[in-house]
């Protein structure tokens, strides 16, 4: 926590506690408001649907949890940016090395599996 937050800990719990009932009572109301309003056209009820959820991810984020959640966000945004993607000739060049790779394998035990079912029906004379 930052050293200048104002609230204390207990009300900030109670607080995120409500916020969090909010957020599950507008969750509800969209499954519940999608079901009384079935006879509605489903482009109305969907944007209805998107409005409330909206609004619920908008009061969710206003907890604790949901700013250590945007924080998580932005950082693996970050580290994303980061990553060095393979170029298109590696891709294929890797792509096709491990489709070699598996028909090979796949041969080799098809032709392991006809070796061991020929000594089985050979040991027990079926």
């Amino acid at each position: 926590m930052k050293a200048n937050n104002a609230e204390t800990p207990e009300s900030s719990s109670a607080v995120d506690t409500i916020k969090w009932i909010v957020v599950f009572v507008l969750l509800a109301a969209a499954v519940v408001g999608n079901y009384l309003y079935g006879d509605m056209s489903v482009a109305i009820r969907a944007a209805g649907v998107v409005v409330v959820i909206a609004a619920a991810l908008g009061v969710a984020a206003t907890t604790s949890k949901g700013k250590v959640a945007i924080s998580f966000a932005r950082e693996a945004r970050m580290e994303i940016r980061k990553v060095v993607w393979p170029t298109r000739q590696e891709t294929m060049q890797t792509t096709l090395i491990v489709l070699a790779v598996s028909i090979v394998m796949a041969l080799a035990l098809w032709g392991i599996d006809g070796i061991m079912v020929r000594l089985v029906s050979f040991a027990t004379g079926v």
